[in-house]
């Protein structure tokens, strides 16, 4: 009789320039560099393992060219929270923590948790993302720049006002670039077309939306929640009920979500209604805003599912 092979889980511990490879969680260690030659090297390493899964982390972008080249080599690849790993890290006691160390407990967490392997956008996805978070990152100055500018000394205000003009202008510059690539796809166009149909969403939403929730309309209402973070947890132990509270998912998509919501309660007519049914049953502001999130996000997910633009009367329906 043939023996068979035990699968192998392979953890990845990436830094700026230097891989720390683990075969199994116990199993061979080395390393590669960071670098296209590095890449190359590790797939001829990797591929006559026949990995049931390769693990990486989340490490500020210096992972993302390695996880493009495993994907496209055929190699199953998943990119993983490090905040995840860290709390199984303290689950079986790892204290101590090096790049060595670190790539055998990405393998053994591979293995213990067995992640989803990571799906990456295509060209046009990856294009529309680096728009959005283009704009988001100029935002963000924006907004530091106009706080800088209440304590400035009158010497420097002229100059901080001078770079809050060019930041609104380049802000402006990739909305309208966004919204030509959007407009010069139909299919892109369709899918805008459909998101901003519904009263409360805007151009801005259906970016986001667009280019960092690809999900939508391919889950079930559950499984959006989840992925956004809208899906409140249970905090229960023995006959104590605790509160329920939202977090994790994607908070880029859930902020934006929230924007939308907050207009949703004022001009669309179903969350309107929802919001304020909540509130005459008692619940809190915050509550009832998160839950109308959810809400709305089940109306999105289920439109773009079915193709369908928004209609008062199916969504005061049961959305499956």
């Amino acid at each position: 009789m043939s023996e068979t092979l035990s699968p192998v889980y392979v953890g990845i511990d990436v830094s700026k320039e230097q891989l720390d490879i683990s075969s199994g969680g116990t199993g061979k260690i080395w390393g590669a560099a960071n670098s296209s030659a590095g890449w190359t090297e590790l797939i001829e390493q990797l591929k006559p393992l026949n990995p049931a899964l390769i693990v990486l982390e989340s490490t500020g972008g210096y992972e993302a060219q390695v996880l493009a080249e495993l994907y496209h080599a055929g190699l199953p690849v998943a990119r993983v929270n490090p905040g995840r790993v860290r709390e199984f890290a303290k689950s079986i006691g790892q204290l101590a923590k090096t790049d060595r160390l670190d790539a055998r407990l990405l393998a053994r967490y591979a293995e213990a948790v067995k992640p989803e392997p990571t799906k990456l956008a295509d060209e046009d996805e990856q294009h529309l993302t680096g728009l959005v978070n283009r704009r988001r990152q100029l935002l963000e100055m924006h907004v530091a720049e106009q706080n800088r500018l209440y304590t400035a000394p009158k010497n420097m205000r002229e100059r901080i006002n001078q770079h809050l003009e060019w930041l609104m202008n380049e802000i402006r510059s990739l909305e309208a670039e966004i919204d030509d690539f959007i407009q010069g796809s139909p299919m892109w166009k369709e899918k805008g077309d459909l998101l901003r149909s519904v009263p409360g969403v805007g151009s801005i939403t259906a970016f986001t939306l667009l280019s960092e929730l690809p999900e939508l309309g391919a889950l079930d209402r559950k499984q959006i929640a989840a992925l956004v973070g809208v899906a409140p947890l249970n905090r229960d132990s023995g006959r104590r009920s605790g509160k329920r509270h939202i977090y994790g998912g994607r908070s880029s998509v859930r902020s934006t979500l929230y924007m939308a919501t907050l207009a949703a309660t004022r001009f669309n007519p179903v969350i309107h209604a929802f919001y304020h049914r909540l509130l005459q049953a008692g619940k809190v502001k915050k509550v009832a805003i998160v839950a109308c999130m959810r809400k709305l996000l089940t109306i999105l997910n289920s439109m773009m599912r079915h193709h369908s633009p928004w209609h008062c009367d199916l969504a005061l329906c049961q959305i499956p």
